[in-house]
């Protein structure tokens, strides 16, 4: 599993500077530190490992971010599982990835949405449907669609989190784990494009510009497509760019034109 290095600095910047619940164990109390503690504090210890994590020196990261995250802190936890799940400065890991996420899942399930935490542990419930998913090979987590589902549906339906909302669609489009049905996967589909969620709103356009479980909307379906075709990476992401291609070749003038005047009704409307 891979997790942007962009995805783990903002997570950093936003919750390091977060208020004083951050500055603690990641349960909203202070934690005794060890007399010999290397550090002052939770909140330096973490501190510390951002510094060093953007200074290129992993190393004294992880042994930074470990004593913050032995402490309990949520967000030390979430950078190291997310290092260990994309093999960042630190040998690929996923069991490791997988406790440390599970970690935060375990100690937080009483966290809120809008709280300082909520988007951590709320990625963190992702990360381990997607572990679920597919299971870690030669370890105890197997493969559990089920599991990987009420995963996903917590952060998606709880947390509101785009990345459980597209995952849930997918489940229901390929109907692994749960039936497939296409209609309710372009519901969950249609939150996450809402919220500028890409890939999302490359399926859901390819969706109603082909009617796949939904009535045709060619285009409102070449609407969606505009906005993942322009934020997605044209390399590593051709598929929608592909996708754009064939539904813009395919639409008349009338429905470009259409499709512009959605487009610039969407921007309107979330700025």
């Amino acid at each position: 599993m891979r997790i942007s290095r962009t995805t783990l600095v903002t997570l950093c910047l936003l919750l390091i500077g977060a208020g004083p619940a951050l500055a603690l164990d990641g349960r909203g109390s202070a934690a005794p530190l060890p007399e010999d503690s290397p550090f002052a504090s939770v909140r330096e210890a973490l501190r510390e490992g951002v510094r060093e994590y953007n200074a290129g020196d992993k190393t004294g990261a992880v042994r930074a971010l470990e004593f913050a995250a032995g402490q309990g802190h949520t967000l030390a936890l979430w950078k190291l599982g997310s290092m260990y799940a994309a093999g960042d400065g630190v040998k690929h890991d996923d069991l490791r990835a997988f406790e440390y996420f599970s970690r935060i899942v375990d100690s937080n399930h009483d966290t809120f949405p809008g709280s300082g935490e909520a988007s951590v542990v709320s990625a963190a419930f992702v990360a381990l449907g997607r572990y679920f998913l597919e299971g870690i090979p030669v370890t105890y987590v197997r493969a559990n669609s089920a599991r990987a589902y009420e995963m996903f549906h917590y952060a998606a339906s709880f947390f509101g989190d785009a990345n459980a909302q597209y995952a849930i669609a997918r489940l229901h489009l390929d109907g692994k784990g749960v039936p497939e049905d296409s209609r309710t996967a372009a519901r969950w589909f249609n939150l996450a494009a809402e919220k500028g969620h890409y890939p999302a709103q490359a399926v859901l356009g390819h969706m109603l510009v082909n009617g796949i479980g939904v009535p045709r909307q060619r285009s409102q379906g070449l609407m969606w497509l505009t906005l993942a075709r322009d934020a997605a990476d044209p390399g590593g992401e051709a598929w929608i760019h592909n996708l754009y291609d064939e539904a813009v070749t395919e639409a008349s003038e009338t429905e470009r034109r259409s499709a512009l005047a959605n487009l610039e009704d969407f921007l309107r409307r979330r700025r």
